[in-house]
């Protein structure tokens, strides 16, 4: 199928189809990157921003090469150097950068729900490079883009999530991708960190390491996030 999206703010809402359109699209794109002139004109006279409003290594320079790969012009937007600083809300700062021909923004803030208040009101497109503890949807396409390499597939693996569930963004987006690809996703970790109500979303919880390692084919081991915590976790 093609991709028929404006914006890319969560994996939730995707369907398998469609996540498996892009992981398919980005197999195609990484023999860019292995190739001596690692370059495309797939989005030439395109600008892309990076809004990013939290801090960012691997982030943000991954987006800013791809773009550059893809033949992009690229800003990035250095939020404690900006209005923004000064107290410019996050509407009229995305408003600016539209009205200066951003064709994509890039957004990673500390609020849950920001991607989406954006792409209610611009036309520019909307991609979410991580939105409090919500979700990261690019992240988690990595990740299965990843597994899928090294594995051939994701329907039946049996895979099990490590460490600070409750406040990993990353945890989110992958559970709604692994489910939706079919396979099985087993969450472990201290009990504040790996509440019961993830069953929900089709996983397995238990606070036993090693039945949470005994029949996984993939370990997906995750960082505290001490940023987001207002208090100690750890019982």
């Amino acid at each position: 199928m093609s991709w028929h999206r404006k914006h890319l703010l969560d994996i939730e809402s995707l369907s398998a189809e469609e996540i498996t359109t892009v992981l398919d699209t980005a197999r195609e794109f990484k023999a860019v990157g292995e190739r001596d002139i690692k370059k495309v004109p797939a989005l030439q006279g395109k600008t892309i921003v990076n809004f990013f409003v939290e801090p960012s290594t691997r982030t943000r320079v991954s987006f800013e090469l791809s773009a550059k790969r893809l033949s992009a012009d690229i800003i990035n937007f250095a939020a404690d150097a900006s209005s923004f600083k000064k107290g410019e809300s996050l509407k009229d700062t995305a408003r600016t950068l539209e009205a200066l021909n951003a064709d994509i923004i890039v957004i990673r803030h500390k609020a849950a729900g920001a991607p989406h208040f954006l792409a209610r009101f611009l036309n520019a497109h909307v991609v979410n490079a991580g939105d409090g503890a919500h979700e990261h949807p690019t992240q988690a396409l990595l990740d299965i883009f990843t597994i899928r390499e090294k594995k051939g597939a994701i329907e039946g693996l049996n895979v099990t999530i490590l460490g600070d569930i409750l406040y990993s963004r990353v945890a989110r987006s992958n559970i709604w991708a692994l489910r939706k690809l079919g396979a099985n996703v087993t969450l472990c970790g201290p009990s504040t960190l790996v509440p019961r109500v993830f069953e929900q979303m089709g996983c397995r919880v238990t606070y036993d390491l090693d039945e949470a390692l005994a029949s996984a084919d993939i370990i997906n081991l995750l960082r505290i996030q001490h940023e987001r915590q207002r208090k100690t976790m750890f019982p």
